[in-house]
């Protein structure tokens, strides 16, 4: 009966995580769309309190229609650690966009890059 129970509770943790897939593309794919839509709770919860700062003035002026098709993908991954790039392309950006990402608390985050940050691609 223990062993039930234990099963439950823990399918019902798995099924109410808003994100399973922790993976830095997908919380790019993420910061990306909550970005362009003008998400602001789900930009704050995905990215650093610098990378937030920075994203959250330039929201308003790059918003598209939630219903657009973004067409995110990832062009290149690079894991190095608790750090991450993510180097995408959407519909909206004629140019790749490079995402970097900081493991905060073991899950990934977008935050700043400095100006002149060697990127790994």
């Amino acid at each position: 009966m223990k062993n039930i129970v234990l099963i439950v509770l823990l399918l019902l943790y798995i099924g109410c995580n808003e994100t399973l897939d922790n993976s830095p593309a997908s919380i790019a794919e993420i910061v990306t769309e909550s970005f362009y839509h003008n998400n602001d709770e789900t930009l704050r919860k995905h990215t650093t309190p610098d990378g937030y700062a920075n994203f959250s003035n330039l929201m308003n002026m790059f918003a598209k229609p939630k219903n657009s098709e973004m067409n995110f993908k990832v062009i290149e991954e690079s894991i190095d650690g608790d750090m991450a790039w993510v180097k995408y392309s959407t519909s909206y950006d004629k140019n790749p966009g490079i995402f970097k990402l900081v493991k905060v608390d073991g899950v990934w985050k977008v935050t700043s890059r400095k100006p002149n940050e060697k990127l790994p691609f």
